[in-house]
């Protein structure tokens, strides 16, 4: 229901009877450590989920043989946690361990290792490297395929997970492909108004809206909220996300006073289901910021970023990639604003963290490049503009498929660099590779 602190306030109930009734290492304490851990996980305050789910480690620890599951289990949550915190090393490190005591406890076939190999996949995803998260994410599908029958669920979260690594990569006809078979399995193997079903509608939602076709967007987008509003109390965080979806395709489509309205419906719930600090209240104030950003509204855009940044700082490590995004966003202002020599310091910022936090080559170093570039074209230092437009595009031909639309950005960025140089000719090559890679990549409009 999401409720958390309800949830805490009978975890803790138990914690204290727990106590009072077994010895200090007893393994049903650890139970409790790591029950309360999984709430504070949920609010977004890490610090006390790490606290507890390490108190709920060291009991393991003493009280079991050292390759129990249950030991597997805690270096999984600890795990769970550093990824949210965007320390991606340090989850793959106790993903890694988990998996290990996995594979010396369980089975070869076992759900718990298709889980394990999930995980890891999930750190590769999110660190940009693809051909790996998809390895890992293929991995656990195939144990799912042997262990478990056709049409059960965790089938139907596999195929949504290696279809969010090709929606990541741009490949939206196989992200498309891979969501209707996971939304394939849920129809048949759940009730027609399962939350699981309005994560599918949601994700196929995604793939539409980043190819443009904001109808279709829409329409699954809609069908999502419908089964939310239906399965879960009305201010449960999904909502939250279903109405935060919308309000992102209202934004995408120029329609500002509908988006602000969604935004601004999402905001509320995250108001009142969320810790004041917590991470997703920052994402609501970045996006009623970015629509402010559009809108031209320089100055409701920065007040609406910088609260999400506050949050963010209190909430996040301070190399979080989502600091970098803040930092960004903050920058783009202050280039509208005109302010250059601000626009370069927040844009520098972002930069620093994701050299830190990120691989060499991961898409989001090529967006920090592209902003800075782009200070520098609008400052009509053209050389500078082009120095750092290249440096993103060789990320980006790294990292992305050749038909990324993010490609066509970036041959249209070095395309109009040119042609303010007046090298019309060099201008032209680059425009007409944009244009290719946009009519390959995105639908055609009727």
């Amino acid at each position: 229901m999401g409720d958390y602190s309800k949830a805490l306030e009978f975890y803790e109930k138990d914690l204290k009877i727990t106590k009072i009734a077994l010895p200090p290492n007893h393994p049903d304490l650890a139970t409790s450590y790591n029950n309360i851990g999984l709430v504070y996980s949920a609010m977004g305050d890490y610090s006390k989920a790490l606290e507890f789910y390490e108190k709920s480690h060291k009991i393991r620890e003493i009280a079991l043989p050292p390759n129990h599951p249950n030991l597997a289990t805690s270096y999984n949550n600890i795990g769970g946690v550093y990824y949210h915190m965007g320390d991606y090393s340090k989850a793959l490190e106790f993903y890694e361990k988990s998996h290990k005591i996995y594979e010396t406890a369980l089975p070869p076939n076992h759900p718990n290792l298709a889980t394990s190999y999930n995980n890891i996949g999930g750190v590769y995803n999110n660190m940009g490297d693809y051909s790996k998260a998809l390895e890992f994410y293929e991995k656990s599908h195939k144990i799912r395929e042997i262990a478990l029958p056709p049409n059960h669920p965790s089938l139907g979260t596999s195929y949504s997970k290696i279809g969010q690594v090709y929606n990541d990569m741009g490949d939206y006809s196989k992200a498309l492909e891979f969501y209707e078979k996971s939304l394939k399995i849920k129809e048949i193997a759940l009730p027609p108004n399962h939350p699981s079903l309005g994560t599918s509608y949601c994700n196929i939602g995604q793939v539409y809206n980043a190819m443009g076709d904001y109808s279709k967007a829409l329409e699954f987008y809609e069908k999502s909220r419908k089964i939310r509003e239906t399965a879960l109390p009305p201010n449960h965080p999904d909502l939250a996300i279903s109405y935060g979806n919308i309000g992102q395709v209202y934004n995408d489509m120029g329609d500002y006073s509908k988006a602000l309205e969604f935004y601004e419906k999402s905001h509320k719930i995250r108001e009142t289901a969320l810790p004041p600090n917590h991470p997703s209240l920052a994402t609501s104030y970045n996006n009623i910021g970015e629509v402010y950003y559009h809108m031209g509204d320089n100055k409701k855009a920065l007040e609406f970023y910088e609260k999400s940044h506050k949050i963010r700082e209190i909430a996040l490590p301070p190399n979080h990639p989502h600091l970098a995004t803040s930092y960004n966003n903050i920058g783009q202002v202050y280039k509208n604003m005109g302010d250059y020599s601000k626009a370069l310091e927040f844009h520098e910022k972002s930069h620093k963290i994701r050299e830190i936090a990120l691989p060499a080559n991961h898409p989001s170093l090529a967006t920090s490049y592209n902003n800075i570039g782009l200070v520098y074209y609008t400052m009509g230092d053209y050389s500078k503009a082009l120095e750092f437009y290249e440096k993103s595009h060789k990320i980006k031909e790294i990292a992305l498929p050749p038909n990324h639309p993010s490609l066509a950005t970036s041959y249209g960025n070095i395309g109009g660099v040119y042609n303010d140089m007046g090298d019309y000719s060099k201008a032209l090559e680059f425009y007409e590779k944009s244009h290719k890679i946009y009519d390959h990549a995105l639908p055609v409009r009727r």
